[in-house]
């Protein structure tokens, strides 16, 4: 290969590196302002109240879609698989420790990413571009306070109840699928389910939903904050911010089971 392309290729992958570092360095920036102003919470009530609606209970009709039908291929497949060896009375064990510990909280996540990010991604990103960012700061007003803290505060409150609300559904829908399709007496189902469940199992699942709404309140809020180009850029942003925090999203699914798992 010739000395040039190296020398380019160098240089390319240099400046890619300053950008990620410079980029992370902001993010970093922008994630500790929009935990320093969770105080003036009361100060813009209103904001909160508007976004825990959004994330909340806007968001219930996707969040219980997801967890019915995962609720319900869990009973059909892992009734499947016990029933080979005979253990179809485990069917409430298996299921319950795979909603709550992990598909429950996971799918809430990520529909959550893609409705409640784009929503913060494209709102910010249209006030960025037409400059409404930049207004709030010449009259005096923090941008992150005003528009960041209340969507953080909002997604760190509704995200816990969604989360239960994801399991629930979850398990429901798979005890009526093991009644019907499996023939499993209900009793048998639930019995299997409550005395089998330790604190490790909750502390797991409920533990991801903070750390869910934090890396996608801010990777979105962050992405719009910075966007540019125009209506094209908004639409990049918001992708971005969707593709990074659903990626982020499972990155910190695995890491907080493994780490709770581990020390419990």
């Amino acid at each position: 290969m010739p000395i040039s392309v190296v020398r380019s290729l160098e240089k390319e992958l240099t400046l890619k590196a300053k950008d990620f570092l410079l980029t992370m360095q902001e993010f970093f920036i922008f994630s500790m302002r929009a935990f320093f102003t969770l105080p003036k919470l009361t100060r813009y009530w209103r904001d909160f109240l508007d976004q825990a609606k959004i994330c909340g209970t806007d968001s219930i009709p996707i969040v219980l879609v997801s967890a019915i039908s995962i609720g319900s291929l869990l009973a059909i497949e892992v009734g499947n698989l016990l029933e080979e060896f005979g253990a179809k009375t485990m069917l409430g064990r298996s299921t319950s420790i795979s909603v709550i510990r992990e598909l429950g909280p996971l799918l809430m996540g990520l529909m959550l990413s893609a409705r409640f990010g784009s929503r913060n991604g494209a709102e910010l990103g249209a006030m960025k571009i037409s400059e409404q960012i930049d207004a709030l700061r010449a009259f005096g007003t923090d941008p992150i306070a005003k528009l960041v803290m209340p969507r953080l505060a909002a997604a760190l409150v509704m995200f816990i109840p969604l989360t239960a609300l994801s399991d629930f559904a979850g398990l429901q829908s798979a005890a009526l699928l093991a009644e019907h399709y499996h023939r499993l007496d209900p009793g048998i189902f639930w019995n299997s389910v409550y005395p089998r469940l330790v604190p490790k199992d909750f502390v797991v699942g409920f533990l991801k939903a903070p750390v869910f709404a934090i890396i996608i309140t801010l990777v979105s809020s962050y992405n719009g904050f910075i966007a540019k180009g125009g209506t094209a850029g908004v639409g990049r942003a918001t992708i971005k911010g969707i593709v990074v925090s659903s990626g982020l999203v499972l990155i910190a699914n695995f890491y907080v089971s493994k780490i709770v798992l581990e020390n419990m």
